[in-house]
Order: structure tokens, then sequence, then C-alpha cells
């Protein structure tokens, strides 16, 4: 698992790589994402699956970064 960060017309986001067996099922799969989406504020940015039936997600979720107001 890989994190890092990007900055894209001034919104920031956290990148989260993740490589998944290709004997993980579709469901199991969908239920881990899912869950990442819901409880810890990660969306979808790209799907791949290879040839030989490995997936690699990317995952990304904004920073927010709070403003002294001193």
């Amino acid at each position: 698992m890989k994190r890092h960060l990007k900055e894209s017309r001034m919104i920031e986001y956290e990148f989260w790589k993740l490589t998944i067996d290709r004997t993980k099922s579709r469901s199991a799969v969908c239920r881990m994402l899912t869950d990442a989406a819901e409880y810890q504020g990660w969306e979808l940015d790209r799907l791949r699956k290879d040839g030989t039936g490995q997936r690699t997600v990317v995952l990304r979720r904004k920073i927010i970064r709070m403003r002294s107001t001193l």
C-alpha cells in the first residue's frame, strides 16, 4: 500500500494504491471498496485488471486543511 499527495486545481488529494490478488472474489473486492468509501472517505479514482486477473485500484480522498483565523 502506497499513499502520496497530489495537488489538482487548488484541491489536494491523498491517493492510496492497492494491488488485489486474483483469488479475491468480485463481491469481496466490492465490499472492501464500499467500506473504504463509506467509513474512511475514499472514492474510486482508477481500477485496472491485467491479463493475469490481478486488480490495481487507486483510491483518493480530499485533504481538508484548516486555516488559522487569528
